[in-house]
């Protein structure tokens, strides 16, 4: 429930906040709020426990897209990471339930280094050349909507999360691989 400050009913009203403002209706907002899933930067979560929930939350909500993380959880974020090696997990052990019975795909965010992630438009040509399966660029109005959604979030709008908004590469390009 994002409550590592002790702020977690703020963080899940800020979330539906965001969420609202990227139309996505409250209802289809799922908080997990596990005492054996806290959130903590530092710490990793039991990963059988996590692909449980994430599977039974895919067939319960007829889920064919989830789009995670990757092993690096773009910031080094343990709890981040946690939800790439649960999918993944999952992926190969359910693999037949996950992709064929349930036709879900799963793609993964990915991170790259601390030079491409904030210089922001001037990673385009690098992303453009280098291997990945689906490559988002954002439009202006797209990357203002987006940084509008991240403002909703006042409780974790730290200097550093501002400098995030005006130049990291995520604002505006997004490179993805199937898992």
């Amino acid at each position: 429930s994002g409550n590592y400050y002790n702020q977690g009913e703020i963080r899940k009203k800020e979330l539906e906040q965001s969420c609202s403002l990227l139309g996505i209706t409250a209802s289809d907002v799922t908080v997990l709020d596990h005492r054996d899933l806290p959130d903590n930067p530092a710490l990793e979560w039991d990963t059988q426990l996590l692909a449980a929930f994430v599977l039974k939350h895919i067939e319960a909500n007829n889920i064919n897209l989830v789009v995670t993380f990757d092993a690096g959880g773009v910031s080094g974020h343990a709890n981040h990471i946690s939800l790439y090696t649960a999918l993944r997990y999952k992926c190969c052990f359910e693999i037949f339930v996950l992709f064929l019975c349930l036709g879900c795909r799963v793609v993964v965010l990915e991170s790259v280094n601390l030079f491409r992630k904030y210089i922001s438009v001037l990673d385009v040509p690098v992303s453009c050349l280098l291997p990945r399966d689906a490559l988002f660029i954002l439009t202006e109005e797209e990357t203002e909507q987006a940084r509008r959604a991240m403002r909703c979030h006042r409780s974790q709008l730290l200097w550093f999360r501002r400098i995030y908004m005006l130049f990291s590469r995520y604002m505006v390009i997004n490179s993805l691989r199937l898992l």
